[in-house]
C-alpha cells in the first residue's frame, strides 16, 4: 500500500487461484440471455461506477465466487481475493412494501397476459410499464437503493468483489426471473398466491354444470372401465403385449429435452456447462437404447 495525498492508494493484486468456485456461463462479451437480466446488467453500467465492474467481469469468469446466499432483498456472498481468507460480501436492495406489492400485483393480474406468463416463469417484456404507471420500478432506480459492503481493504463502493456477484446476480436471473421479485422483496409462492387469489372466473350456472356433467356421460362415449379377468393367474401376470404397444420407436428429436427445459443449474460451479455435458450423453444413451430395443446390442456393450 502506498500513501497519495489523503487517500491509501492499494496497488493492483492477482487474486489466488480457486477450485470449485462459481463461474460465470458467459465466456466473452454481455452477460445474460434474456432481457431482464440484460436490462440489470445495463442498470448497474449505467451508474458509472467505474472500472470494478469489468475487474468484477473478470472474477466472475475465473470463478472467484465461492458462494452466494440469497434471501428477500438481500444476498451474501464470499469471494476470493488475493488474501487466504476470502471476502464478505452482503448486497441489500431496497424493497418494495406489502401495500406497494398488493398494488402492484393488482395491476398485474388485470391484465391476463402478464399474469400467465409469470406464472410460466416468464418475465413480460412491458413488465417496467405496469411498475411506472403505478409510481414503483422493478429494478433499482438509483444506486442508493443498493447498500452494498465487503471486507476487502478497498475502499471503493463497490470493488471488484462487489461487481463479480452483481455479475452473478444477473445470470441466475435469467435462470429464475422470479429472483429478481425475490430481490425487490416477494417470494415466488407469494407471487403466485397474491395473482392467483386476485384472478376471477365467471360464475357458473345451472346449465353451465349440466354441460360439464354432459361431458363425461356414458351416452357420449366415456370408456367402460374395463371387466376384471375371471382367472387369478391372468390378472397377476397379464396378458401379452400386443405387438404395437410401444408404438413408432425412435431416437428423440431433441437430446435432453428435459433438462433443456429444466434451464441452467442455478450457481454452477464446472468448468463446463452442465447442458453442454448432459447433450451428447443423452444422445449416446438415445443410440444405445435404441439399438437394445431392436436387439441390435451386441452382449459386452450390454452388460457395461
Amino acid at each position: 500500500m502506498r500513501r497519495w495525498g489523503y487517500y491509501d492508494y492499494f496497488e493492483p493484486s492477482r487474486p489466488r487461484a480457486v477450485h470449485g468456485g462459481i463461474k460465470a456461463q458467459s465466456k466473452r462479451g454481455t452477460f445474460g440471455e434474456s432481457w431482464w437480466a440484460k436490462r440489470w446488467i445495463a442498470v448497474l453500467e449505467g451508474f458509472h461506477i467505474g472500472s470494478r465492474l469489468e475487474r468484477g467481469r473478470s472474477y466472475a469468469r475465473r470463478g472467484q465466487v465461492l458462494s452466494i446466499d440469497f434471501d428477500k432483498g438481500r444476498v451474501k456472498a464470499k469471494v476470493q481475493g488475493s488474501r487466504p481468507t476470502p471476502y464478505a460480501v452482503t448486497i441489500v436492495c431496497k424493497t418494495l412494501t406489502t401495500a406497494n406489492w398488493q398494488k402492484l400485483t393488482r395491476a398485474l393480474s388485470s391484465q391476463a397476459l402478464f399474469a400467465a406468463k409469470l406464472l410460466a416463469g416468464e418475465m413480460p417484456h412491458d413488465i417496467e410499464q405496469v411498475f411506472t404507471a403505478v409510481g414503483l420500478s422493478l429494478f433499482p432506480a438509483t444506486l442508493q437503493e443498493l447498500e452494498t459492503e465487503c471486507s476487502c481493504p478497498d475502499w471503493s463502493n463497490p470493488c471488484k468483489h462487489i461487481a463479480a456477484v452483481y455479475y452473478l446476480l444477473g445470470e441466475e436471473f435469467d435462470r429464475d426471473p422470479f429472483l429478481l421479485f425475490s430481490l425487490r422483496g416477494i417470494s415466488r409462492d407469494e407471487l403466485v398466491s397474491q395473482l392467483g387469489s386476485l384472478s376471477t372466473s365467471p360464475p357458473r350456472n345451472d346449465a353451465t354444470a349440466r354441460q360439464d356433467a354432459s361431458l363425461t356421460s356414458p351416452s357420449l362415449g366415456a370408456a367402460a372401465p374395463e371387466p376384471l379377468p375371471a382367472e387369478a393367474s391372468r390378472f397377476w401376470c397379464g396378458a401379452d403385449l400386443p405387438a404395437n404397444f410401444f408404438g413408432e420407436v425412435q431416437i428423440p428429436p431433441v437430446s435432453a429435452a428435459l433438462p433443456k427445459r429444466l434451464g441452467n443449474f442455478p450457481f454452477w460451479r464446472g468448468a463446463e456447462r452442465l447442458l453442454d455435458v448432459l447433450e451428447p450423453l443423452y444422445r449416446q444413451a438415445s443410440q444405445q437404447g435404441l439399438a437394445a430395443f431392436l436387439g441390435e446390442l451386441k452382449k459386452e456393450e450390454s452388460d457395461k
